[in-house]
């Protein structure tokens, strides 16, 4: 194991009471303690290179039994939020291209093929967040943010409309050649560059008629029906990283939501 991830653990403990961890507040010990590993997980200064601390030392740092490390630590391998690497330790679950479709991914063509989509960036804007961004995000109204608008291509043609809205205070310094020229998905871009690593999202779904704007740059006419999707992502802790208004094309692709772990695609 590193000395960094080791500094990490400890540095992020700090301000809180040390020494050996007791049940507290209805959660059993096992829970307390997966708690206090996603903190350190959660403060984005622990990299999907770096291998976190054995449950030996683990165990000795909260003064708890291996055994209960071990049942907390499995919960977080079965969650997807770290990973076990046979000879090597316990690492962050970095966010694959691969891994980001399958969990994260929820358009298909309709016969069931998922294509990846060519994305081409429209617009990259530094703006004020409304009403509705601000409480999406959890911020107020008028904060800086980022507005950044994706138009996605599948099989050659438009398919889905993307306005992304990031906090600007979250994502200091993003910058408009570096968000186009990222070799990995959006999520594994904010994973790498700001240490955010989405765990879950929210999606909104409705039906919504394309308008002017949304009909032109989708290739459909005005009024066609569109499946538009809100969704949150959300970081550890369930902090708001990510405000996304999607608007989807459902002549050939469809919205599929697997319940009960992620839906692998051959």
């Amino acid at each position: 194991m590193k000395a960094k991830s080791r500094s990490k653990l400890r540095s992020n403990s700090r301000g809180r009471k040390t020494g050996r961890a007791k049940e507290q507040d209805g959660l059993s010990l096992y829970k307390r303690i997966k708690i206090e590993v996603t903190r350190t997980l959660s403060s984005g200064d622990v990299s999907a290179n770096d291998p976190l601390p054995t449950e030996k030392q683990l165990a000795a740092h909260y003064g708890v039994s291996i055994g209960t490390v071990r049942r907390a630590m499995d919960d977080l391998v079965a969650e997807h939020i770290v990973v076990r690497q046979q000879g090597r330790g316990t690492f962050l679950a970095a966010l694959s291209p691969e891994r980001m479709l399958n969990r994260f991914w929820p358009i298909f063509r309709r016969d069931g093929v998922r294509v990846i989509p060519i994305v081409q960036t429209l617009s990259f804007e530094e703006q004020r967040s409304d009403a509705e961004t601000a409480e999406a995000l959890g911020l107020r109204e008028g904060d800086p943010i980022y507005r950044i608008v994706n138009l996605l291509l599948m099989g050659g043609d438009p398919v889905i409309l993307d306005e992304i809205n990031l906090s600007r205070r979250l994502y200091v310094g993003l910058r408009e050649e570096d968000f186009v020229a990222r070799e990995t998905t959006m999520y594994g871009f904010y994973q790498s560059h700001y240490g955010i690593n989405v765990f879950r999202v929210l999606d909104r779904l409705q039906a919504l008629p394309a308008n002017s704007w949304s009909a032109e740059r989708l290739g459909v006419a005005p009024g066609t029906s569109l499946l538009s999707v809100l969704r949150i992502a959300y970081a550890f802790g369930n902090k708001p990283v990510e405000f996304r208004k999607s608007l989807i094309r459902t002549d050939a692709y469809e919205y599929r939501n697997a319940i009960g772990g992620e839906f692998r695609v051959e």
